[in-house]
């Protein structure tokens, strides 16, 4: 196959085949190289050598009703994981100026459960009200299902951005969970938008789907007009449904990141949960497809320090993009 075709088309505008994708997916690793090269194209066209880097806290863990089967915070869950209810506006605060301080672009907040109770809604609009009054960071969160009018009063509060993953295609959904539907999760997304916010929704690879759904995904994700979409490797996690799944190998990620890239040119693509353990060595390669990263960890996870972020990201030739809060 012709990447660079691949990649002309994707800075044309137009879908990529089902056929065309597969390609993608299934291209023996020998043609990683090629196929990064031509990626990257679309990238720089429309990110130029820019890399944002994003920080999340863990606001509050644990005490989730659902049944999502690769979460440590899950009700079948029996990792062994802090649970403690919201932090503090102040613990959120400190950490807001902290990522700041490592060159985050954005600062997300994550509040675990279904959805989020008023008061909870209340205490994040408060802490965000604060951050933003001192902070010149772009503030996201990601609390569960919303309604629209929920995620205004998080956008009144200071927030720029909401992010609920679709996680994986609507055909395997039922497979990781059955507490809600996927339907539940396109909802959220749609009312993340219609509330005047930025939406950031992704995927999580590894599970046992199959190529076609991470095609569909994509494809799902294109069609919502999302800006900014995470890009997980699932971080088998022992206690969680999912895990004594094996990891997947370093090239098998790269080519899931130049599938997202190629089908969603313009928007930002990030490695993240799982990206340390799942591309090893090869995590520097995940640029010449992605334009911005996750580091210092996730929510029960360790992730990559922020400075040795910044370190790869310079020594591969691009450049942070702090950002300064301007920008979504």
């Amino acid at each position: 196959m012709d990447w660079n075709t691949l990649a002309d088309k994707a800075l044309g505008g137009e879908v990529l085949s089902d056929e065309e994708c597969l390609g993608v997916l299934r291209a023996p690793d020998e043609a990683l190289p090629d196929l990064l090269e031509a990626t990257s194209r679309v990238r720089e066209h429309h990110c130029g050598r820019r890399v944002r880097m994003k920080v999340l806290i863990n606001a509050k863990s644990g005490l989730c009703p659902e049944d999502c089967g690769y979460c440590s915070q899950s009700a079948v869950s029996r990792a062994p994981i802090a649970r403690y209810p919201l932090l503090s506006g102040q613990r959120l605060l400190d950490a807001a100026r902290q990522a700041h301080a490592a060159r985050a672009h954005t600062f997300c907040i994550v509040d675990s459960g279904r959805k989020p109770t008023d008061r909870e809604v209340d205490q994040l609009a408060e802490a965000a009200r604060a951050i933003k009054a001192e902070v010149p960071i772009r503030l996201c969160f990601s609390v569960g299902l919303l309604t629209e009018a929920t995620a205004r009063r998080l956008r009144d509060g200071g927030f720029d951005r909401g992010n609920h993953n679709l996680n994986t295609s609507e055909r395997f959904y039922d497979r990781i969970c059955s507490t809600h539907t996927y339907q539940d999760r396109v909802a959220t997304v749609r009312a993340i938008t219609a509330a005047g916010l930025s939406p950031c929704c992704g995927v999580i690879a590894g599970m046992g789907e199959e190529d076609q759904d991470l095609i569909d995904v994509a494809r799902a994700l294109r069609e919502l007009h999302v800006d900014s979409i995470p890009v997980n490797f699932l971080h088998p996690i022992p206690g969680t449904p999912l895990g004594s799944r094996p990891r997947l190998t370093p090239e098998r990620c790269l080519k899931i990141l130049c599938l997202f890239r190629l089908l969603n040119p313009s928007r930002h693509i990030r490695p993240a949960g799982g990206r340390e353990v799942n591309l090893g060595a090869l995590q520097p390669l995940a640029l010449y497809a992605a334009s911005s990263l996750f580091v210092g960890g996730y929510l029960t996870t360790p992730g990559q320090p922020p400075a040795e972020a910044v370190r790869m990201i310079e020594e591969m030739g691009f450049e942070v993009d702090e950002g300064n809060g301007r920008e979504p």
